[in-house]
């Protein structure tokens, strides 16, 4: 801990231009503190940096260019249960922001913090027939704590938390509390009577964030959505909602074989229905090809600023239309670097970041 809290403590204060004698002071308090206890307290500054160097070291995102926007709620003094759900609202309220959706990030407490089960703070439901495959399991949770749902495709997961020393619960949100888009096509009214929606925040809160050696297993965090993790993960995976063929039949696309090309273009189109509901209803969603485009301004943020920019390739090339981006072209070094997000065992979720 002493190792990563030091190389933590001398990138955050030289970044910020700290003095020598600042950095010494602080460096002497976190060793004094790390010997004595077996481990340290982050400031409020250094908690708030340290989060936002997260999302900057983080692989898979190709939203970075808008790392220091994040907003970083600090909520380590929270103990009790109805200050947590308040704080869980809270975080939801205002990263919506009426659609204007922000960068946000709700810290708990590292020693004793609540557990949230949720692999998002919202997700759909995912029953045997309807819903969201992916989510079948923690659906079968709320269901074994007694929540019912409506069996439609698109039911709002309960929250499933622990406290420490108590029992696991769920709660339901109010409902003006969660924003969903309705998804039309403007040239393809059949679209609409599919009843397709999806929310629109995707608040990661599975995942563990760690900043100089200390490991916050209970940090909500989001961005807004790149519109093809909708359009084209979530919609028409094979093993999540797997809708490519219900959507040609309602562009009246009348075959999908390989050689009509119909696949790609009703790829196209939903994606282009994705992202205009979200932006009619006023709500913020970044199309492919300009968050590549904000992404190798990034690149050379952190270039001019001599840092190295690591990354997964086959995160940051987006799933439609990939050669017409920049980081399609070149490889990235892979290597992971803290503070950052890491993914709790057996979780496999993706960068909120979009």
């Amino acid at each position: 801990m002493l190792k990563e809290a030091t190389t933590f403590i001398k990138t955050m204060y030289t970044e910020l231009n700290y003095s020598d004698t600042v950095l010494r002071q602080r460096l002497t308090e976190v060793t004094n503190a790390i010997n004595t206890k077996g481990t340290y307290e982050h400031t409020v500054e250094e908690l708030t940096y340290g989060a936002k160097m997260a999302w900057r070291n983080s692989n898979r995102c190709i939203g970075r260019f808008f790392w220091d926007s994040l907003t970083v709620k600090d909520a380590r003094h929270i103990q009790t249960e109805d200050t947590f759900l308040s704080e869980i609202e809270n975080h939801i309220a205002n990263a919506t922001n009426n659609g204007r959706i922000k960068p946000y990030i709700t810290v708990f407490n590292h020693q004793n913090p609540p557990t949230i089960y949720n692999n998002q703070l919202i997700r759909y439901a995912g029953y045997e027939d309807k819903g969201d495959p992916s989510e079948k399991e923690i659906t079968q949770l709320a269901q074994h704590l007694g929540w019912k749902g409506k069996n439609t495709d698109f039911d709002i997961l309960p929250l499933i938390y622990k406290m420490q020393n108590d029992k696991m619960k769920y709660y339901e949100y109010p409902k003006h509390l969660i924003k969903e888009v309705n998804i039309v096509h403007d040239q393809y009214p059949k679209l609409k009577h599919l009843g397709l929606k999806w929310y629109a925040v995707p608040i990661i809160s599975s995942m563990d964030l760690k900043i100089g050696g200390i490991t916050y297993p209970t940090a909500p965090f989001n961005g807004w959505y790149m519109v093809n993790e909708i359009a084209v993960r979530n919609f028409t995976d094979s093993y999540r909602y797997n809708l490519l063929e219900t959507v040609a039949e309602a562009f009246e696309f009348d075959t999908l074989r390989n050689n009509t090309f119909n696949k790609d273009r009703a790829l196209v189109e939903l994606n282009y229905a994705v992202y205009h509901s979200f932006r009619k209803s006023g709500v913020s969603i970044v199309d492919h090809l300009t968050a590549s485009k904000q992404f190798e301004m990034f690149e050379r943020n952190e270039r001019d600023a001599g840092r190295e920019v690591t990354g997964k390739w086959s995160w940051l090339a987006p799933s439609l239309s990939p050669s017409l981006v920049s980081n399609y072209h070149h490889g990235y070094n892979n290597q992971i670097n803290d503070p950052n997000f890491h993914y709790k065992k057996s979780e496999q979720t993706g960068c909120p970041f979009h």
